[in-house]
């Protein structure tokens, strides 16, 4: 069932290794936020934001924004997990993109209790497993590699045109995030690309809700595809 994920994760966590050390940064800090963070984009994006100087909480702040939608892929497993377990505590945190989808397509085990919750954890450490080796393996290559390799940095920049495309597949979505889009390049323009992201970010957020009501009340409609 995971054997797909491991032949995603592990090149992409290589990239991520790479582009980590490439970046001046600490090989054994790339494994480490694997293990512990384990969140593909967020990591490329606390590789780029650190090399560029950014602040830690501006770093947390963008990879909590990032990541919420994980808080709406857990919903869909409250029915298979039942009572608190340490297995279910690492479930919640060991949940990705890739992990939800390859679940989430796959029928309940019978079995009982156990066996379900037993499946969930185990295929989530299993895809755990092959991200923090792609990590490790990138970081290692990366102390080997001359330095200067030409398109690691474009990698992030890949990564996010993706779950762009993946987001804006409605009118409404497309229209709020090139509004995003344009204050967020007008803010780089008048303030730097330096500690600069808060701001933004508050300005862009601000600007999109007001677009949100425009549209109705309550939460942003859908206006058709």
């Amino acid at each position: 069932m995971s054997l797909p994920i491991l032949a995603g994760y592990v090149p992409i966590g290589v990239g991520f290794g790479l582009l980590w050390v490439q970046q001046g940064l600490p090989g054994w800090a790339a494994p480490l936020l694997a293990l512990l963070v384990y969140a593909g984009a967020a990591q490329f994006l606390a590789a780029g934001m650190i090399a560029a100087g950014q602040g830690p909480m501006e770093v947390a702040l963008a990879a909590l924004v990032l990541n919420a939608r994980h808080l709406v892929y857990g919903l869909a497993f409250l029915d298979r997990f039942h009572g608190w377990s340490a297995a279910k505590a690492y479930f919640a945190f060991a949940l990705t993109d890739e992990t939800y989808a390859v679940l989430s397509a796959h029928r309940p085990v019978r079995g009982g209790e156990d066996a379900e919750d037993g499946l969930l954890w185990r295929v989530a450490l299993l895809n755990h497993g092959y991200w923090v080796l792609g990590c490790t393996l990138g970081a290692a290559a990366g102390h080997v590699l001359p330095p200067g390799l030409k398109g690691l940095d474009f990698a992030l920049t890949a990564l996010f045109l993706v779950l762009l495309l993946e987001q804006v597949r409605s009118r409404r979505k497309a229209v709020a995030a090139a509004l995003a889009g344009s204050i967020a390049a007008i803010g780089v323009l008048l303030l730097g690309s330096g500690n600069t992201l808060l701001p933004i970010l508050a300005v862009a957020l601000a600007a999109v809700a007001a677009f949100g009501r425009g549209m109705g009340t309550g939460p942003m409609r859908e206006v058709g595809p």
